[in-house]
């Protein structure tokens, strides 16, 4: 969840699972990156199993939970980092047959207590849909929704969040980039599979938010080791951060792809003109004129008549709900952050960032951006107390250092998303998922999008995903979901039910049988 990323070079949209603001900046020189997060004492590998049962679909499944940690090294054999996981295998099961799932958030600096609390791990946080929760007790259920029928899961805690720490000789430039980053999860991965015995189980990443841009650079890492996968789930996507930056007189992409989102918000809120009954038709139809008069609008720009203008501001009316006139004093291009500001102004309220359905009160209801993600506030106290309940209690982990749940003032502040050889462009993966892909044509994609996500919005997904240069073979391999909820689809119980089954879809179709 939550992102509060820096990305740098142009001003980029900061997109996160429990994230809020954007920055921009230019990368740390490299000894600030250095100095970042210093190493702590080495410590032996630590594993704690614990016996549980779960009921998927009627069937009793009992399984083993443990967390643990596992050291990675570097080229010198030295530990540099302890990487903190909780793993889920079915009991009694075949494990050259049994398929894995590596899963993990955002951020970068997210811990992955988003996914594994609330949607496909085997306990979730119950919390109100689009609402705060009330302080105090928050439940823990069983989670019907489990993918555990179909995989084993190992969640991951990237470095410097949760109880994953830097160690020894350690340092945070190691860990704190687009490709050191990869790397990393990749050597957890090698080092998991060796001591767990799973190098001949089928294999699956599973990301969200940053962490499927993390998916798509690690999964062409990993296939170049030679660890071939049969999957990857991609949940609230970003692979070319230029879809999400928003710059007046430069990019006009990121309102192209936001467009249909801002549609879909507005028709939650009965912003809409003459709001039509059926939410899908009508985001299609939006997904149609983004595609269409609106960017051919934005292409010609300056040589539109003020008729031209005005027609094209009265339909972007009809679709994102706001006045004609701020349209065109928005010279037809509203950013995500004043759409959110702008949408229930006449309320005094705002929407959320990372779920559009949420709502928020700023201080200042004059002002030109949103104060707080109303989505982010709503969701953090009960996964955080929840999850530190659960770990100790259910699972059994001791210890009393913190989980730090996001980590964003060292591994944000200082993260780098420059590549090496690469130049000096925005930063974007799209090209290593296609790798992946080309150099596999076993490898499957399954795209999970919120229709109310305004952190990464699901048009800019499906521009990117539909602009690999995929050979004509390869491209049915990507399959979509769509879900009436924001970037964690998990958080409307109805959303999370239809997201089970169509992975439940994706991992026969990815599966041998």
């Amino acid at each position: 969840m939550r992102t509060d990323w820096v990305v740098r070079l142009a001003a980029v949209a900061a997109f996160s699972l429990l994230g809020s603001s954007a920055l921009a900046q230019e990368a740390p020189p490299p000894s600030a990156r250095a100095s970042a997060q210093p190493g702590v004492p080495v410590r032996p590998d630590r594993s704690v199993p614990t016996k549980h049962t779960v009921t998927v679909d009627g069937e009793v499944i009992a399984y083993t939970a443990t967390a643990g940690t596992l050291l990675i090294r570097d080229d010198n054999d030295a530990p540099i980092g302890s990487f903190f996981y909780v793993a889920y295998t079915k009991d009694d099961a075949n494990k050259n047959t049994r398929p894995i799932t590596f899963a993990y958030n955002g951020g970068p600096g997210s811990s992955s207590v988003w996914l594994h609390m609330g949607s496909i791990g085997p306990k979730r946080v119950l919390t109100p849909d689009a609402q705060t929760a009330m302080p105090g007790a928050y439940q823990l259920a069983d989670n019907p929704s489990t993918l555990l029928d179909k995989t084993d899961i190992v969640f991951v805690d990237a470095m410097a969040t949760g109880f994953s720490r830097i160690v020894g000789r350690g340092r945070g430039n190691q860990f704190f980039g687009i490709d050191e980053d990869a790397q990393a999860f990749s050597k957890f991965i090698r080092r998991y599979i060796t001591v767990e015995d799973r190098w001949t189980s089928p294999k699956f990443l599973f990301g969200e938010s940053y962490g499927t841009t993390r998916s798509a650079a690690l999964a062409d890492v990993l296939q170049d080791q030679g660890v071939y996968l049969n999957g990857v789930t991609l949940l609230s996507t970003v692979l070319d951060f230029n879809s999400l930056s928003p710059s007046p007189g430069g990019e006009d992409l990121s309102y192209i792809g936001f467009l249909p989102t801002e549609a879909a918000t507005a028709w939650y809120h009965n912003r809409v003109p003459n709001k039509p009954a059926n939410l899908a038709a009508f985001v299609q139809s939006a997904r149609d004129f983004a595609a269409g008069p609106y960017a051919s609008a934005l292409m010609r720009d300056g040589s539109l008549s003020d008729a031209e203008r005005m027609s094209i501001a009265n339909r972007m009316h009809g679709f994102i709900g706001l006045d004609a006139r701020y349209i065109l004093q928005s010279n037809l291009r509203v950013t995500p952050g004043r759409f959110e500001k702008e949408l229930l102004r006449s309320q005094a309220r705002t929407v959320g960032r990372l779920d559009s359905r949420y709502l928020g009160i700023d201080a200042d209801a004059a002002g030109e951006r949103t104060e707080y993600d109303p989505t982010d506030t709503a969701t953090t106290g009960p996964f955080t107390a929840a999850f530190n309940h659960y770990i100790r209690d259910d699972l059994k982990w001791t210890g009393d250092g913190d989980y730090l749940v996001t980590n964003y003032g060292v591994v944000n502040r200082t993260w780098s998303f420059q590549r090496a050889g690469r130049g000096r462009t925005q930063a974007n993966v799209a090209g290593d998922l296609r790798e992946a892909m080309t150099k596999n044509p076993h490898l499957r994609v399954f795209s999970a999008n919120g229709y109310y996500d305004l952190a990464t919005p699901f048009f800019a997904t499906q521009y990117t995903l539909s602009h690999l240069g995929l050979d004509p073979s390869l491209r049915s391999h990507i399959k979509y979901g769509f879900y009436e909820s924001g970037h964690m689809v998990y958080l409307n119980n109805a959303a999370l039910v239809a997201f089970k089954a169509d992975l439940s879809s994706f991992y026969n179709d990815a599966t041998p049988h």
